[in-house]
């Protein structure tokens, strides 16, 4: 995956012991940085395989590019700390984020906002949900069962794939650390091919990985199963920065992404051939739509919640 060579002593703050050992992302060509009018650095966390991250956002940042006349750099981030300490050091200009992620960067004095997130259904607000899996047959039935089971989380800084889960275990009465042996994976898919594998006994994921891994044969349908459903959260943002950004350019790329970054808009303007054939991120079916800072207050509710190691460091 390509890297990005901004980790520097600029952090004010560390975002939690799960994050202090943040990967060092190679050089991939140049970045943006600050005062490179004629580039934009967009920035994305693999949800699976990073093979597939660049021709999944190829249509997003080809609309960036016709409707700004700028170039978009894309950086695969290894993790969302990554990308956090990336916008800190004005090296991104744009990113898809985790909620959580968003909300440690936003909410750690970084000059972000939420520009947009993604729906399959215009008429819908953009949400998602956690599940917890197991293996098909397995004798653990719901969260109460997992006291002394290892389970699979993804990344400290995930949403779906480690905060929510959380809260839902607190609820039943389990200590994450204390009554878990807990295996952060590093990605969603990551969690449920450990799970197929038996390494783990319970792992954690996003409603559409399941699915993205049936679909490309990675695992087996009806191996796994659901025991656990989270309330609805709201999708992934992309967050715009407007330290990075001028004004005028921040402002325009976040119209770019609440008006035209959809499927119907895209085809409208030559970007995709058709509906069927027009690719977004993680298989999304329609597009993108406008959310704002306080549509992941949610978020910070389950923190002060969970008061959750990760989330010490944000405001």
């Amino acid at each position: 995956m390509a890297t990005l060579p901004f980790l520097r002593s600029r952090t004010a703050r560390s975002l939690t012991a799960g994050l202090l050992a943040l990967p060092l992302l190679a050089a991939c060509g140049g970045s943006s940085g600050f005062g490179d009018d004629d580039t934009i650095t967009f920035a994305a966390v693999p949800a699976e395989s990073s093979s597939t991250l660049e021709s999944s956002f190829e249509n997003i940042t080809k609309l960036i590019e016709e409707e700004t006349g700028k170039t978009v750099e894309f950086q695969n981030a290894s993790d969302y700390a990554a990308v956090i300490e990336g916008m800190r050091a004005g090296q991104i200009d744009a990113a898809s984020f985790g909620p959580f992620a968003y909300v440690i960067a936003k909410d750690s004095g970084i000059n972000i906002d939420p520009a947009a997130a993604p729906t399959n259904d215009a008429d819908k607000d953009p949400a998602y949900t956690s599940l917890a899996y197991v293996k098909k047959g397995s004798n653990i039935k719901s969260l109460s069962d997992l006291k002394g089971k290892k389970t699979c989380f993804v990344d400290a800084a995930s949403t779906s794939g480690y905060l929510v889960p959380m809260k839902g275990l607190q609820d039943e009465g389990i200590d994450l650390d204390k009554d878990l042996e807990p295996v952060m994976s590093g990605g969603h898919d990551a969690s449920l091919l450990t799970l197929s594998s038996g390494d783990c006994d319970v792992a954690f994921a996003h409603d559409a990985m399941l699915t993205t891994l049936e679909k490309s044969g990675q695992v087996d349908k009806g191996s796994l199963e659901s025991i656990w459903e989270s309330e609805p959260i709201t999708e992934d943002p992309i967050a715009v920065n407007k330290d990075a950004l001028d004004a005028d350019t921040a402002a325009q790329l976040t119209d770019i992404l609440r008006e035209k970054a959809n499927v119907p808009a895209m085809v409208d303007a030559g970007i995709c051939s058709d509906e069927d054939d027009c690719v977004l991120p993680e298989e999304i079916t329609y597009g993108y739509k406008e959310v704002t800072d306080a549509d992941f207050d949610s978020i910070r509710d389950i923190c002060e919640a969970t008061e959750a190691d990760a989330c010490k460091n944000i405001g």
